[in-house]
């Protein structure tokens, strides 16, 4: 995929939350009576850093629309190494709330990169005691292939506007992909920590120190490819809010 499909990939995401989030605006400033029922949120965050394979560029993008009950919830997110797309997903979720904390999830994933796939997605995404905001997801594709991701993070406030963020993620594998290097079992650990300050809500810079590995069968696989199983990098970007 190259940077120019990879930047579309990106502005569509954008154009099919725009509208919603447009339309909400109105309808919130027409009756305030409805504030409190229709909502929409949109955050993206881009950053870069240097590795040992050059120039490093990710992002994540996550919008919803909907109730308190229901919501349709689009997401992306991927990572750019030299300019080239080495790998980029897009996600359209129904989303169903359960509890107080807890939603229900189902819809579609489409990967762009490395290799065109698309997969039924089931999962789970809300908040853990001590605030530990949790997403866990199934993936089910056309090509057969069944995984896993889950996703921990926790906002600690240092002040009222330093924000310091522990996360991780961690991919699941039921079997080998021999076409994109990837071995059953946990393939993938990225954790890290990020410092950010917002200067309002809506708008903060940071700073992301990440580690990322793969492991057992995968990890074995890319020394194999000569190729590092790990690499630790320092990202600096910035997180918005619409």
């Amino acid at each position: 995929m190259t940077k120019r499909k990879a930047i579309t990939a990106l502005v569509s995401t954008l154009a099919l939350i725009a509208p919603s989030a447009h339309a909400a605006s109105m309808t919130n400033g027409m009756h305030d009576d409805m504030h409190k029922k229709i909502f929409q949120v949109y955050r993206f965050q881009a950053d870069g850093a240097q590795n040992n394979a050059g120039g490093l560029v990710t992002w994540e993008g996550r919008g919803w629309i909907g109730g308190d009950t229901d919501k349709l919830v689009i997401a992306t997110e991927g990572e750019m190494q030299n300019g080239h797309v080495e790998s980029s997903e897009l996600w359209g979720l129904w989303s169903h709330n359960v509890s107080d904390f807890w939603d229900v999830q189902a819809g579609v994933r489409r990967d762009f990169d490395p290799r065109s796939t698309t997969s039924l997605v089931v999962g789970l995404q809300g908040m853990l005691p001590q605030f530990l905001e949790t997403d866990a997801h199934v993936f089910i594709s056309t090509r057969g292939d069944v995984g896993a991701r889950f996703e921990q993070s926790i906002d600690l406030a240092i002040t009222q506007r330093l924000i310091l963020e522990p996360h991780v993620k961690l991919d699941v594998n039921a079997s080998d992909v021999p076409e994109l290097d990837i071995g059953s079992g946990i393939s993938n650990i990225e954790a890290g920590l990020q410092l950010r300050y917002e200067i309002t809500r809506k708008f903060a810079p940071y700073l992301d120190l990440v580690y990322e590995t793969a492991t057992g069968n995968t990890a074995h696989i890319k020394r194999n490819n000569g190729e590092r199983a790990g690499e630790l990098t320092l990202r600096a970007g910035l997180r918005l809010a619409f």
